[in-house]
This record gives structure tokens, C-alpha cells and sequence, in this order.
């Protein structure tokens, strides 16, 4: 999986300001989620990540996962009683997750809407990060 030089440049620096090398399966493991966008899971990417690299492992894409979430490259998304899955998508926004297909969809959220959820916190308190998700399933008519 080749990586366009734009996100090439993005998982060098990200690794170099955390003291770390870019090795080839971090960047097949992050070209696996920069190529399709789909919040996989460890096993999608590991099932992806495979089929150009037949020997990674999926323990080296575990922790090539817990690289790039430690960076900030990727987010960690978890929803109830499923395996974590892992977005690319770096700005503020929220979920959704489909219960009958268990696809996930993000959401774009206006600078009003995320104002707004700042200003739901307790006074003396300061939003770090947040995790917004809706649950649901396609609405049929």
C-alpha cells in the first residue's frame, strides 16, 4: 500500500515529534486507513493490510494501531459491546452507528454546535476532547 506523499509526510512528522521511526508496517497500517475511511476494525485492517503484506501479523497491527492513536494521527472509536474501530478524521465531530448494518458515519458538527456543547461543562471546567455518538438504523419509510 503506498501512501500519497501528503500522509507520508504527516505519519514521519507525527512520529518523529514522538520520538519514533516510520517503519513499513505502520504504513501500511495507516495507508489501510487513509485508503478507504470506513472506521474498520483491528481485523478489517489486519484482513486489508494482509493482502499486500502477507507477513504482518495482527499483533504488529495492534500495536502499530495504539502508535498511531498515540501520535494523533487516528482516533479510537468505541461503542457498546463492540470492537474498537479507528477513524482518520482529525477534526471535532461526532458518530453514528448504524445497529443494523454496524457501519459508522461521522458527522460534521458547526462551530455554533460544538460552542454549544463547551458551554455545557461546569464552570472551572475546559474541554479537552469529546466523543459524541448516535445509535441508531436507517429510517424506512
Amino acid at each position: 500500500m503506498n501512501l500519497s506523499p501528503e500522509h507520508k509526510a504527516l505519519l514521519d512528522n507525527a512520529l518523529i515529534d514522538s520520538g519514533l521511526r516510520s517503519t513499513r508496517q505502520r504504513e501500511q497500517v495507516y495507508g489501510v486507513i487513509m485508503s478507504k475511511q470506513d472506521h474498520p476494525t483491528a481485523d478489517e485492517i489486519y484482513a486489508r493490510a494482509k493482502a499486500s503484506m502477507p507477513t504482518i501479523s495482527l499483533a504488529t497491527v495492534y500495536n502499530c494501531l495504539e502508535t498511531l492513536v498515540d501520535c494523533g494521527l487516528v482516533r479510537q472509536v468505541n461503542f457498546d459491546r463492540e470492537p474498537s474501530r479507528y477513524c482518520p478524521n482529525l477534526k471535532e465531530h461526532a458518530h453514528f452507528y448504524c445497529k443494523e448494518t454496524g457501519e459508522v458515519f461521522d458527522i460534521d458538527l458547526s462551530g455554533q454546535a460544538i460552542h454549544e456543547l463547551r458551554r455545557q461543562l461546569p464552570e472551572g471546567f475546559e474541554m479537552e476532547s469529546f466523543e459524541l455518538s448516535y445509535h441508531g438504523k436507517t429510517h424506512s419509510n
